[in-house]
């Protein structure tokens, strides 16, 4: 069309050399590099500003959201129907795609005629004749009996609030064409995520993050956006390179073309021929010379457009180099000798930072509905599946108050010492019986002992206006060996390790008083007494379990002889938690640690603790809450995936007495095992081929895979899917977006419950001693201890240091208490 109108104006001008007279009016249409990435950057901007909310409806560039949230995998199956709307005759398919081990897909259609009256008349005329061609297909295809699921390409921009518009058959898509050409490219290119169309239109779609599309709700995963990019310019920002002709044809003055680009001066005399013109041999040499300068403009502005999407995808990537598949249809692409070629020199020279193939699509629109179609069914079904599995995940309200009351029921059979011995929840008297009241001052030293880390503490607390608590430490590794070694060889190490804490501090001489952090389960007799019930957290070290830890870090100080400290506190790391909140506000009274265990503490009237003398006062009791529901009681809240992970784990069911506080509730509740609950769901995700294309990497076959930190990290709200995938991958495991949103899905349904199981917990202590506290969790624990206990105010708070500074504080207490005992 262009070519024929430059072709009216040389006719009368071309005097001289024809080429040389055509290469300097028409200057202005070759478009430098510079130029071109100029062109590249303002193309940017209009994306963005399509993409915002308030800036869209001055956007040129109106990037519309298409609701194709993901790309064909490979495991797409099924019979479907698709049509192709967008001419004088439109399309009705019958496409089959089948898996089989391998991709497959089988089309068979009919045209029909699309009379001019119907295409001039009313939209409900349109769609009447669109659904009687429908219904003839369905009905010569002998499928009339079957209610297949369909997709339609209506070829026109058009704004979609969702996927599916109900027309009079199960529609489960409405696809743009060159949507269409991206979903057909993507079903044999999985790295296929932009969709080109240069034809009698051109158009250009790609894969968005939500995170970035303002037009939409939802943050998580990524929408193929159809940029409608045909208006861009259409605010003036491009007349810079327009040229008069350019101008003249945006006024109609010329008159349709016809394609003057096939190789030889035959085909264009003849074209000429046919346009009532006697061309000569250098005529036609000139025409040629036209078109291709026009047409090569062309693909240089379609490739800085192009290469603007690319670089928004490497950026939404965070690559440094991306590697990417673009599909490509239309008929001036396809047909145009040189085309093609100029297309891809140029984007690779605009942006030489991406890796890109061009994939050009078959069957386009037809098939690309189709494949649209397809995803979404596989995508239906997938969540189908997938909210099945995590539907056993949820906890009613009557759920958790039942848990509750049943805690609650625990928690007094723990305290009397007639039930005592069978409670699940064992409520370990700890002996410490007053919270610290800000006059606790002096030099204590700390132990905290948990895990594969040893710390020593220097504590100084001051009391007075100047009231503060500082404090130096140093980590210590515990070996493996050393883990599993004699109780001698670990109670020798810890002193060794106190030894370098003392010299390094230059305090080895002073006699400090200390506190104990002794985080696995013990029976106290006094506050400076505590005798292992058994190892957890891997330690195993022989000659522990049913002697007291004092003693033995007595007995190994005394072996190493070279200094003396006045232990007078072992402290459950609970207890410290609850010591080190309560140095901060009087009113806390319960310690809460809701992290690689689980456990809490609460300050218990004296009355009410059957199993130790005494009935004035308060003390703290130790729940040691983990083992709550290994009498069955919960047991109608254990999945499958709870039952694989006990039979799992180094201390399955119940083993004997002393070890049963340790087991189902902590297991449903404790990041330590968190971890494993997701593990055994992303495998049976997986064997049923809804994840990571239903392949178990080694990776996801090892246990312990999903630490703490990594559950907490794909949970986070602020972590976008780019990062968690990131963190898939270094897990081994290499995920889809729609993987990372389904882990993402996974991961916040375990922990929900997690936390709401631990709010029923926490909710059956604060109403047993009804009074205002100060603690912290999450949003969901506070929420579920607000629902249950509504007539209690609770506040959280968070500990600082709780098994170091607690440790410090129990033992100033201690202290401070004997003190005053003694005057």
């Amino acid at each position: 069309m262009f070519a024929v109108h430059l072709v009216a104006f040389y006719f009368t001008k071309l005097k001289e050399d024809q080429i040389k007279k055509v290469d300097r009016y028409l200057y202005h249409m070759r478009l430098s590099d510079e130029v071109l990435l100029d062109v590249m950057t303002r193309f940017q901007s209009e994306m963005v500003k399509g993409l915002g909310r308030d800036t869209n409806p001055t956007a040129t560039v109106k990037m519309l959201p298409t609701f194709v949230r993901s790309l064909p995998d490979g495991s797409e199956k099924g019979d479907f129907l698709a049509l192709d709307l967008g001419g004088s005759k439109f399309r009705v398919l019958r496409v089959k795609v089948s898996e089989d081990g391998k991709q497959n897909v089988q089309m068979e259609s009919q045209f029909y005629p699309t009379p001019k009256e119907i295409i001039h008349g009313s939209g409900n005329d349109l769609f009447e004749y669109v659904a009687d061609c429908l219904s003839d297909f369905m009905e010569t295809k002998d499928i009339k009996h079957k209610k297949l699921p369909l997709g339609f390409t209506f070829s026109f921009p058009c704004r979609q609030t969702k996927l599916a518009e109900d027309i009079d058959v199960d529609v489960l898509a409405l696809v743009n064409d060159t949507v269409g050409t991206m979903m057909t490219c993507g079903y044999d290119d999985p790295r296929c995520e932009v969709g080109v169309i240069i034809g009698t239109g051109t158009n250009a779609c790609y894969m968005e993050e939500m995170s970035n599309i303002d037009l939409v709700e939802g943050d998580e995963g990524r929408m193929c956006i159809n940029t409608e990019w045909g208006a861009f310019g259409d605010d003036a920002s491009l007349d810079d390179i327009r040229t008069e002709f350019d101008k003249e044809i945006d006024l109609g003055s010329i008159n349709p073309g016809k394609q003057l680009y096939k190789e030889g001066l035959s085909n264009t005399k003849e074209i000429l021929t046919e346009l009532g013109l006697t061309p000569s041999e250098d005529d036609c040499i000139a025409v040629q010379h036209v078109c291709t300068i026009v047409s090569f403009r062309s693909a240089n502005l379609c490739a800085a457009a192009l290469a603007a999407i690319l670089t928004r995808l490497r950026e939404n990537k965070k690559l440094t180099r991306l590697r990417t598949t673009v599909g490509m249809d239309g008929t001036l692409y396809k047909m145009h000798p040189q085309y093609a070629k100029r297309l891809h020199k140029v984007v690779r020279r605009l942006v030489p930072n991406c890796d890109v193939r061009f994939l050009v699509s078959e069957s386009g629109s037809g098939k690309g509905a189709a494949m649209v179609t397809a995803v979404a069914y596989r995508l239906l079904s997938q969540r189908k599946q997938i909210d099945k599995v995590l539907a056993y995940f949820k906890l009613t309200k009557e759920n958790l108050i039942g848990v509750k009351n049943q805690m609650r029921a625990e928690l007094e059979r723990g305290l009397k010492k007639e039930t005592n011995p069978t409670a699940t929840v064992k409520m370990l008297p700890t002996f410490v019986c007053g919270m610290p009241d800000g006059t606790e001052k002096g030099k204590f030293l700390a132990l905290d002992l948990g895990g594969t880390n040893f710390r020593v503490l220097l504590v100084k607390i001051r009391s007075g206006r100047s009231r503060s608590v500082r404090m130096y430490n140093k980590i210590f590794a515990i070996p493996l060996e050393i883990m599993q070694g004699t109780g001698e060889e670990l109670f020798d190490h810890i002193v060794q390790c106190i030894a370098d804490f003392l010299e390094y501090m230059g305090i080895k001489g002073a006699r400090l008083p200390l506190g104990f952090t002794f985080s696995f389960p013990c029976r106290q007799a006094n506050i400076d007494k505590g005798t292992l019930v058994g190892w957890t957290k891997g330690f195993k070290a022989t000659d522990c379990e049913g002697e007291d830890v004092v003693d033995m870090l007595r007995e190994a100080i005394k072996r190493r002889n070279e200094f003396d400290l006045d232990i007078v506190a072992v402290v459950n790391d609970t207890v410290g938690t609850m010591m080190t909140c309560g140095y901060e506000d009087p009113n806390c009274e319960i310690g809460l640690i809701a992290g690689t265990g689980s456990n809490v503490c609460y300050m218990e009237e004296m009355k009410n603790i059957e199993i130790v003398e005494g009935e004035e006062g308060r003390m703290c009791i130790n729940t040691e809450w983990g083992g709550f529901g290994d009498n069955g009681c919960i047991d109608d809240l254990r999945t499958t995936y709870d039952k694989e992970v006990d039979e799992g784990s180094l201390n399955p069911g119940k083993q004997r007495q002393e070890l049963k506080a340790w087991h189902r509730y902590e297991k449903m509740t404790s990041g330590m095992y968190l971890g494993e609950i997701v593990r055994q769901i992303l495998i049976d995700l997986t064997k049923r081929g809804l994840l990571f294309r239903g392949q178990i990497s080694e990776s996801l076959r090892r246990r312990g895979i999903f630490e703490t930190k990594f559950l907490s990290q794909i949970e986070s709200d602020r972590l976008a899917l780019l990062q968690v995938r990131r963190i898939l991958q270094q897990l081994g495991l290499d995920s889809t977006c729609d993987d990372s949103i389904i882990v993402k899905k996974v991961c916040g349904s375990v922990s929900k419950r997690a936390a709401q199981l631990c709010g029923a917990g926490l909710a059956a202590i604060v109403e047993k001693i009804r009074a205002n506290r100060n603690l912290d969790f999450s949003r969901i624990l506070q929420e579920t201890v607000k629902e249950l206990a509504p007539q209690c105010d609770v506040t959280f708070m968070l500990s600082e240091d709780g098994s170091g500074k607690g440790a410090a504080l129990i033992t100033a207490v201690a202290k401070r208490m004997h003190t005053v005992a003694e005057n």
